[in-house]
C-alpha cells in the first residue's frame, strides 16, 4: 500500500511543475485525495459492499469536486491535474500513466440495461496507457482511446482514437497521427496544430476550383465541336384531361 501511494505521489510530482514535495501533494492536492478514496471504495465494490462504496465515493466527491465511480478500473500512476469537475463512469477503464485535466468526462451514451433486462453492459470508454486528456474534453461511449493518444481541450470524442494520435474539435478529428514522446500538457503537443475546420474548407475550395476548370474545358470542347453552350430545357409532359 505504501509503495502504491509513493508511486502515485511521484507521478504527480513528475507531471506537475508546481508540486514541490510529497508532503504538499498529500496535504493539498484534491486529486490525490480523490484517487486514494477511489482505491478504497473500489476495494469495497469488488467485495460486494456496493452501497457503502457508493456512499464513501459521494463523500470524496463533495470534498474534492472529482467524481469517480467505485466500479471503474484505474491503473497505476494515475494523475488528475486541478481536478474540479472530472467525472469517471462505472464501466470506464483507465490504464497506467494516464493524465486527465479539470472538467473531463468519461461518460456513457448507451443505457445501463439492455432490452433483455441485463445489467453490467460496457457503457464508458477505455483509456490505454499514457493517454492525456485536456481540460473540458468529453469522451463518450464504449470505445478505446489507444496508447499514448492525446485529446485536446474541449474535444468531444465519439469514436476510437488510434495509438499516438492527437484529436481536437467537436466532434473530435485527428490532426496528428504520430506519437509525441514528450509529456504534452493539456493533451496539446508543442508546435502549431492544423485546424480541422480550416483544413476541410481548404479542401472544399480546391474541389470547387477543379470543378470550375472541368466545366470550362467542357464548354470549350462543346464550342469547338459546333455545339451550343446553352443547355436546352427539358420538355414538360402535360397530362391530358380526357
Amino acid at each position: 500500500m505504501f509503495k502504491l501511494i509513493r508511486q502515485e505521489i511521484d507521478a504527480m510530482i513528475a507531471r506537475d511543475p508546481a508540486a514541490r514535495s510529497r508532503l504538499e501533494i498529500a496535504l493539498c492536492y484534491p486529486a490525490f485525495h480523490a484517487i486514494m478514496g477511489y482505491r478504497g471504495t473500489h476495494w469495497l465494490w469488488q467485495r460486494g459492499f456496493r452501497i457503502t462504496a457508493r456512499f464513501i465515493s459521494q463523500i470524496f466527491r463533495w470534498l474534492t469536486g472529482i467524481e469517480i465511480h467505485p466500479g471503474a478500473k484505474i491503473g497505476k500512476r494515475f494523475f488528475i491535474d486541478h481536478g474540479m469537475g472530472v467525472v469517471i463512469g462505472e464501466t470506464a477503464e483507465i490504464g497506467d500513466d494516464v493524465t486527465l485535466y479539470q472538467g473531463v468526462t468519461l461518460g456513457g451514451t448507451s443505457p445501463s440495461v439492455n432490452s433483455d433486462g441485463q445489467r453490467g453492459l460496457k457503457r464508458h470508454p477505455t483509456l490505454e496507457d499514457g493517454v492525456i486528456v485536456g481540460s473540458g474534453a468529453q469522451i463518450l461511449g464504449p470505445f478505446i482511446v489507444r496508447k499514448n493518444a492525446r485529446v485536446g481541450g474541449n474535444a468531444v470524442v465519439l469514436s476510437e482514437v488510434p495509438e499516438g494520435a492527437t484529436v481536437v474539435g467537436i466532434p473530435a478529428k485527428i490532426v496528428r497521427h504520430e506519437a509525441d514522446d514528450r509529456f504534452c500538457a493539456y493533451g496539446t503537443p508543442i508546435g502549431d496544430l492544423p485546424d480541422p475546420v480550416a483544413r476541410a474548407l481548404e479542401e472544399l475550395g480546391r474541389e470547387v476550383k477543379e470543378l470550375r476548370g472541368q466545366v470550362a474545358e467542357l464548354k470549350t470542347d462543346n464550342k469547338s465541336s459546333g455545339g451550343s453552350d446553352v443547355i436546352a430545357d427539358k420538355p414538360r409532359i402535360v397530362a391530358s384531361s380526357e
